[in-house]
């Protein structure tokens, strides 16, 4: 097992579902980038999500489509964020860190070196957005060195397919609560709980529900049948133009600490 299997076991053990924040890297302010991580687990984070900034992200809306922005203006690139997750592993061994993004960085980078210089910083898993499926071979050196493949699985994704993912899901399954990109708000949280017990009948993977989780009241809803919760587009939109680090640390803590405290309720 690898940090993520450990954390989700946990989790089983515990009664508590997990909470994962995503933030960009680099994101409102590179030099923030590490304080920033340890003050999400400070918070309540179970795993981190770590987006790597990209020219064309096209799954999300413009709030993290905006960072992405910005952080490529300051000139980050997978060199600082693998250098990022190592100074965060120096004092944090036990939160699991996932990378977010495209597999054009991976290809530019050289998806064997990748592997290497992730494993050797401490990532622990990848989500790439534009490897589905069908294209689960073009990943297989991110697996063989340790790296686990998030997958995701959406509304629209029928059953044949559906089969496919929850047979090779790993880590865990990211389930899209919505079709469209992140950010926008219509979730609902009864037709998200039948399809997640739909997918939790066919593999025993744990379910995170990500898109349209936005607060303290809508986590609390998804985790009433989710095995974890994703929330990303409002806590980069709440940290854009943090004053520096110490200020980028408080609003995250202020906006992760009520959604963690609501889930913790919500178990006991």
């Amino acid at each position: 097992m690898n940090r993520i299997d450990e954390r989700f076991a946990e989790l089983a053990a515990t009664g508590r579902t997990g909470l994962i924040p995503f933030v960009t890297a680099g994101d409102p302010l590179p030099e923030a980038t590490v304080d920033l991580m340890h003050a999400l687990v400070a918070a309540g984070a179970d795993l981190i999500e770590l987006g790597v900034p990209f020219s064309d992200p096209m799954a999300d809306g413009p709030v993290i489509q905006h960072a992405s922005e910005r952080a490529l203006a300051r000139g980050v690139g997978l060199k600082q964020i693998f250098g990022w997750v190592r100074d965060f592993r120096a004092s944090d061994a036990n939160t699991p860190v996932v990378l977010m993004g495209y597999m054009n960085p991976v290809e530019i980078h050289g998806a064997d070196r990748f592997a290497r210089e992730a494993i050797d910083a401490g990532v622990d898993g990848v989500l790439l957005v534009d490897c589905p499926i069908e294209e689960f071979a073009s990943a297989a050196v991110l697996r063989d060195a340790g790296l686990r493949q998030i997958l995701l699985a959406a509304p629209t994704t029928a059953g044949v397919r559906l089969g496919r993912i929850c047979e090779a899901a790993q880590g865990f399954l990211y389930y899209v609560s919505f079709a469209g990109i992140t950010g926008a708000d219509r979730l609902s949280a009864d037709s998200v709980r039948e399809r997640v017990a739909t997918i939790k009948g066919s593999t025993k993977t744990p379910v995170a529900v990500g898109f349209g989780v936005r607060d303290a009241a809508s986590a609390a809803a998804i985790g009433a049948f989710a095995d974890a919760v994703v929330i990303g587009s409002t806590l980069v939109d709440r940290l854009a133009g943090s004053a520096g680090t110490a200020d980028a640390c408080t609003r995250a803590r202020d906006f992760l600490s009520p959604i963690r405290a609501a889930l913790d309720a919500r178990a006991r």
